[in-house]
């Protein structure tokens, strides 16, 4: 229900911004988008040090019990006089700083698995997060349908429409999370041989000096290779997330309703596509290993955003304007719109002087990217964090799983924020040729690092690779 919580208002993020304040612009996008990564970063160390030293009901019960107020404070950004777009900020911190939980999740499977599940319970557990994806896109096209104005309930002061609704049901989706947790959840573990332990974060005091030696043993370059990778693969989608509905807007003329239904479609298309490459990850790992499959991935992702490269002699309209002898001409004074007419301009807007001179991106080329990325993606992400329990060993996971998710959540605050800067100011073309460097980038260090990139018990000999 996380994926379905985060999906479920994020391509009707930017539209949301530009009805509640008429001050926003993309730059300001990518800083919201980032506000739930940064909320993150901040909270999964946090949870997964009290994950590692208390019963995990806690924190988990804590932080959904965070995202749960944060989305209602999302629901009622509209209502200031002033500083809306703010409030949609912090409400989106927040939102973040619940989800930081994610640390603890991935670090009780990891715990509860031993080393031959481990890979199968991971992809496991991320086909649900990707069904999750795929609902949270499908039920805001649905409730795009009540439209921008929907229904006002006096007595609470709330707008119901096709902004504030998937942040309710948010809300919603959190209270059941709560009620599972407290009523279902149980503490298991098992070592790498699959022994039942007492307690996932107990540790005897027959074990303390075994535990010691083992924080020691942990080959801390594999460790940060993992870091960085799993930095770059959430860079990447946050980039590509942030960008998809400026882009559709900009590049095939969408309303703010059309980008909120096509673009919801897509994704829950992608998300669809991710659950079968989770499957097909679960057989191609244990016939290949977890390393190959995460380099093939890194490798679709690659041409998925090569194909994105504009090209051509066509150019993507621009709002109120056609383009003749490198001239912008007004059209037609009766195609117009008037000062105060609510009709709502359409194609890439006159400011971004990209638009004059860069090729459109053709909606093929859209649809063909959209489905590597959608293939890519889901391998490198699920490959990269199972490799890393694996190289951590039979430890408690809560702290290290932690700084994993804070390196993610740094991506996706840092990636927001650099493409709505670089694609504002310089266009789809700067853009999508600096993430193909970085994705080049991250291919090179996979290669350079591949023989560190073991389990930790097939580097001690315990087990033969």
């Amino acid at each position: 229900m996380r994926g379905a919580g985060f999906t479920i208002v994020i391509t009707s993020l930017w539209p949301y911004l530009q009805k509640t304040d008429d001050s926003t612009d993309a730059s300001f996008l990518g800083w919201v988008v980032a506000a739930y990564s940064i909320g993150q970063m901040v909270a999964s160390p946090i949870f997964g040090w009290w994950s590692n030293h208390r019963p995990r009901r806690e924190p988990l019960v804590c932080s959904i019990s965070i995202n749960l107020a944060a989305n209602i404070y999302y629901a009622y950004a509209y209502l200031p006089k002033t500083y809306n777009k703010y409030h949609i900020l912090m409400s989106r911190v927040f939102v973040g700083f619940g989800a930081g939980n994610v640390a603890v999740v991935r670090s009780y499977v990891a715990g509860a698995t031993s080393l031959n599940e481990r890979t199968g319970a991971m992809a496991n557990m991320s086909a649900c997060q990707a069904l999750g994806f795929i609902l949270g896109p499908a039920l805001q096209a649905c409730l795009s349908f009540i439209g921008e104005e929907g229904v006002t309930l006096d007595f609470i002061a709330l707008k119901l429409n096709m902004y504030t609704t998937p942040a309710l049901l948010a809300a919603v989706f959190g209270l059941i999370n709560i009620l599972l947790v407290v009523i279902l959840l149980r503490e298991h573990h098992v070592d790498e041989d699959g022994r039942h332990i007492q307690s996932i974060n107990y540790t005897s005091e027959e074990r303390v000096d075994i535990s010691e030696e083992t924080v020691e043993s942990i080959d801390q370059v594999a460790v940060m290779t993992s870091n960085i990778l799993f930095f770059i693969i959430m860079f990447i989608f946050a980039i590509f997330e942030t960008i998809t509905t400026p882009l559709s807007m900009d590049m095939f003329a969408w309303t703010r309703k059309e980008a909120v239904l096509y673009n919801g479609i897509i994704l829950c298309c992608i998300g669809f596509v991710s659950i079968l490459v989770f499957l097909a990850v679960k057989v191609a790992a244990l016939r290949f290993g977890d390393r190959p499959v995460l380099l093939i991935g890194l490798v679709i992702i690659f041409c998925g955003f090569f194909i994105l490269l504009p090209w051509g002699n066509h150019y993507p309209k621009i709002q109120w304007a056609d383009i003749k002898n490198n001239s912008f001409v007004t059209q037609m004074p009766d195609l117009v719109p008037a000062p105060n007419s609510t009709v709502e301009p359409t194609g890439c807007p006159i400011e971004q002087t990209w638009c004059q001179y860069t090729p459109a991106i053709h909606i093929a080329q859209f649809f063909s990217a959209d489905f590597l990325i959608g293939v890519g993606y889901p391998a490198c992400n699920v490959m990269s964090y199972t490799l890393y329990s694996k190289i951590l060993g039979p430890k408690p996971q809560g702290v290290y799983m932690g700084w994993l998710t804070a390196s993610g959540s740094g991506a996706r605050t840092l990636g927001p924020v650099f493409v709505s800067h670089v694609y504002t100011h310089l266009g789809p073309r700067w853009t999508f040729s600096l993430i193909c460097g970085i994705v080049a980038g991250a291919i090179i260090l996979l290669i350079s690092a591949y023989r560190r990139l073991i389990a930790f018990s097939v580097r001690h000999g315990r087990i033969v690779e």
